[in-house]
């Protein structure tokens, strides 16, 4: 491990006392200087949390200290996850009609605010096909209908092996996703609702809020499961408006609020930060640098 990168642990496990101890514990014995820590305690669900961003002072490598922190992972139940810190999650982005998303992203991913590789781009037209294989990225366009839902799923899932993906976004890709590909990704998939759940949700939820007169309106990011729209909410925002304006200006200011909360989602999803807590989750705040952006793409 180099000396001068970060690596990061995460930790979800029952609550004992003591587990923060051995594992500070642990780390300063191998050598290791911590960063930042975060942690919490929640008592309805007697589960426990902890994200450390550390590095090694003595050469170490990532892969000898996760091997010799096994005996705390059985001691305490744990699930645990290493990794460097600016190490890049493949990602598949699924897309349909609307590109803002899209777009935002593959511009994040450009100026490497978004540490993420994306392996492949899917979607169930050819709206945006250019776009994406100007930048390099293999676009792939699997038609879906009533009949043939199995069968495209099937060949989604296929490219996701294919690619070595660690995670699905749903970058306003506008079909839903079967019981079986949902479980098969379970905390794998990440989702952008153009609506501030749970309210207004299904179809044209800016119109539902426009025929509601109110005064504010927002965007979801939240975990895919069977239950439409029901996932763990990782990130909301919202932007106020006012009675003088139209549906299409709820759609034009919805949709900027969509771009950000979708990559704030992203990016605490890659960098280890959001943790599944029952119906909810658990997320901590940005660790230093972990916005620095480099060239990248």
């Amino acid at each position: 491990m180099n000396e001068n990168k970060y690596a990061v642990l995460s930790v979800s496990c029952p609550s004992i006392r003591g587990v923060t101890a051995d594992i500070v514990s642990y780390l300063a014995a191998n050598g290791c200087n911590i960063r930042d820590s975060a942690q919490f305690d929640d008592e309805t669900t007697n589960r426990y949390f902890m994200r450390i961003t550390f590095r090694s002072d003595e050469g170490r490598t990532l892969e000898d200290i996760q091997r010799g922190f096994t005996p705390l992972v059985q001691k305490y139940q744990m699930d645990s996850h290493f990794f460097e810190e600016h190490s890049k999650l493949k990602v598949v982005l699924m897309v349909s009609r609307f590109g803002h998303c899209l777009n935002d992203i593959l511009f994040r991913w450009k100026i490497g605010a978004l540490p993420i590789d994306i392996v492949a781009v899917i979607s169930n037209h050819t709206d945006f096909q250019a776009l994406v294989e100007g930048n390099g990225i293999p676009y792939h366009h699997i038609p879906v209908t009533k009949e043939n839902k199995p069968e495209a799923e099937a060949a989604q899932m296929q490219i996701v092996r294919d690619s070595e993906a660690e995670l699905i976004v749903l970058a306003r890709y506008m079909q839903i996703l079967s019981d079986e590909m949902c479980q098969q990704m379970s905390g794998r998939i990440i989702n952008i609702h153009h609506s501030f759940l749970p309210s207004f949700k299904g179809g044209n939820p800016y119109h539902q809020a426009f025929r509601r007169g109110v005064k504010l309106i927002g965007a979801t990011s939240h975990y895919v499961t069977a239950d439409l729209d029901e996932g763990p909410i990782i990130e909301q925002d919202i932007v106020r408006i006012t009675h003088a304006q139209s549906a299409a200006d709820y759609v034009s200011l919805g949709r900027d609020v969509e771009n950000l909360v979708l990559a704030r989602a992203i990016h605490a999803h890659v960098h280890g930060r959001v943790f599944i807590n029952g119906d909810k989750t658990i997320v901590f705040p940005p660790s230093p640098d972990s916005y620095k952006t480099t060239s990248g793409g």
